[in-house]
């Protein structure tokens, strides 16, 4: 930095500036300035000596982040024999700083963890720690913050930790990994329900979940399982506590992806969601939106954890079809992507058997979404790619499995129907397979499905305007249409907007649709679709000579 090392009054001044300072530019300007000094050397030690004067908040909080900031970027900075100083000096700061602000909390422990990554002769980081602070009740929360982000970091970009290293920390964190929770669970146990420190309990033992070392059967044998479920079955539960349980729950399901190598903590879990049901009644009746979608990503984590196992043993033990009745009663977009993979394996082991135990629950969906589809119009246009791919990759499939009802065929197409113009027809073999199977459905079909299904191949003009080896058959099946008077208007509607679409492949056909427009008083159409069709005619290229 240009001028050497600035005085802690200058730097104050900057802060203070940076906060407060009513001009924007006074705000830039000390913005620049400040931003100049974390790349220089002097960070480390007036971010130190501004901790150590805990002037105030704002003061306290740009030193707290420069230290974490120059750990994460510039380590490489300091020389080996400073590690040690840098150390204790960042732990002095975090406990005499505990009450001043929750986010400096958070960014002193960011700035503890990258360290113990980075210092390779701090052995044993998190068995020190817990040595120092363990039986200092007033300590916890920074060193449960310290546990909950030292395994977030471990796959932190920011820091310039190599291969080997990173597998040596692993190992490490996996060695103490019960110790930790040991110390979680007695610290439940000594602060009873005191909600903060709960939730930081929670929050820090999904991390250690997420990192994937800890034991399993050390786990399912833990109290803190059973706490957190007697949380999320708590009616009177607050809304931040429900979520950090839930999240570690998540967790807690998607680390035991295995399910074969992990019985014990699998079984614990999967007798411990299933008790939720009511729970989520409960949260329904009370329109705890919050709540209610907490337990439909846990109801979606416990059918994805257990795919495998409900299609290899549907119905016994953990293939318990239970799990595909809670997803059931809350049809969410979070939860599609476990259909489509259950719709996947279905299609691949293509065991009529097997569909037919699948077939009850896949009707109970359609049957919910076209329920979802026609009370909000919206619901499936803001819908993901997920949802989109659901459909035209899989409920599309169920069409094949035998002879549903004509509801359920006929749902099936209205969403397809409401969907189909927002998915992308380049390069997409599914949506072909959906409109030449669609023109074959035969004329003695429901009416309501012959309605649909013209509503559909209308809608599906792009993919025809791609693959113009289609237009034939649909051109046929949508006439077949136009001459019944239940579905001229959806038929000629439909015509219109292939011609809209596909007016550069429609040449060949011009003379038909000029006969049918000279015809128009035989069909019984609406004015609206006979001025539509009509539109529809004049928009064909014709080739000039």
């Amino acid at each position: 930095m240009e001028g050497g090392k600035p005085s802690l009054a200058l730097v104050y001044q900057a802060v203070q500036a940076l906060y407060h300072d009513p001009d924007p530019s006074g705000k830039e300007r000390a913005s620049v300035w400040l931003g100049e000094l974390q790349r220089s050397m002097y960070a480390w030690e007036i971010s130190d000596q501004l901790l150590q004067l805990k002037q105030d908040v704002e003061s306290c909080y740009f030193a707290a982040q420069t230290m974490k900031m120059k750990i994460q970027t510039s380590f490489f900075e300091l020389p080996p024999e400073t590690h040690n100083a840098l150390r204790d000096s960042l732990l002095t700061h975090i406990q005499s700083l505990k009450d001043l602000s929750p986010i400096i909390v958070t960014q002193l422990a960011l700035a503890i963890a990258d360290l113990a990554l980075q210092m390779a002769t701090w052995k044993g980081c998190v068995h020190t720690l817990i040595e120092k602070y363990n039986n200092d009740i007033s300590s916890m929360p920074f060193l449960i913050e310290i546990l909950t982000v030292l395994p977030e970091e471990v796959h932190s970009r920011s820091l310039r930790i190599g291969a080997n290293r990173r597998t040596e920390i692993i190992e490490d964190l996996a060695y103490y990994s019960s110790t930790v929770v040991t110390l979680l669970t007695s610290c439940v146990e000594k602060s009873g329900d005191d909600e903060k420190l709960l939730i930081k309990v929670f929050r820090c033992l999904g991390s250690w979940f997420n990192l994937g070392v800890l034991d399993s059967n050390f786990m399912a044998s833990n109290q803190l399982l059973m706490v957190l479920f007697q949380v999320l079955q708590r009616d009177e539960t607050s809304t931040n506590l429900h979520e950090a349980a839930s999240d570690c729950v998540c967790s807690a399901l998607y680390a035991i992806e295995n399910v074969d190598t992990n019985m014990a903590l699998a079984l614990q879990l999967f007798q411990g969601v299933l008790t939720l049901e009511t729970a989520y009644h409960m949260a329904v009746a009370r329109e705890d939106l919050d709540k209610v979608l907490n337990y439909c990503r846990i109801f979606t984590e416990l059918c994805e954890t257990f795919l495998e196992t409900t299609v290899r043993s549907p119905g016994q033990g953990m293939g318990d079809l239970r799990t595909l009745e809670l997803l059931l009663i809350c049809v969410v977009e979070i939860s599609f992507n476990f259909w489509y993979r259950l719709g996947e394996h279905l299609y691949k082991i293509n065991d009529v058997a097997l569909h037919s135990i699948f077939r009850p629950y896949i009707q109970r969906l359609l049957h919910c979404l076209a329920r979802h589809c026609q009370l909000d119009p919206d619901h499936v246009r803001t819908s993901s790619q997920i949802l989109k791919m659901l459909f035209f990759l899989w409920l599309y499939s169920t069409l094949k499995q035998g002879n549903p009802p004509w509801e359920v065929t006929e749902a099936v197409l209205f969403i397809m129907a409401s969907i189909a113009k927002s998915v992308d027809p380049e390069n997409n073999p599914t949506l072909t397979e959906v409109l030449e199977q669609v023109v074959l459905l035969p004329e003695n079909v429901h009416m309501a499905v012959r309605y649909t299904s013209i509503e559909l191949v209308g809608e599906m003009s792009e993919v025809v305007d791609r693959n113009p080896r289609f237009l034939d058959s649909v051109l046929n099946y949508l006439m077949k249409g136009l001459r019944e008077k239940p579905l001229a208007s959806a038929a000629a509607k439909a015509i219109h907007n292939i011609c809209s679409v596909c007016r550069d492949h429609m040449a060949q056909h011009f003379q038909g649709l000029l006969e049918i427009a000279r015809s128009l008083d035989s069909f019984a159409l609406s004015t609206e679709a006979a001025v539509g069709l009509l539109k529809g005619k004049d928009m064909i290229n014709i080739p000039t000579m």
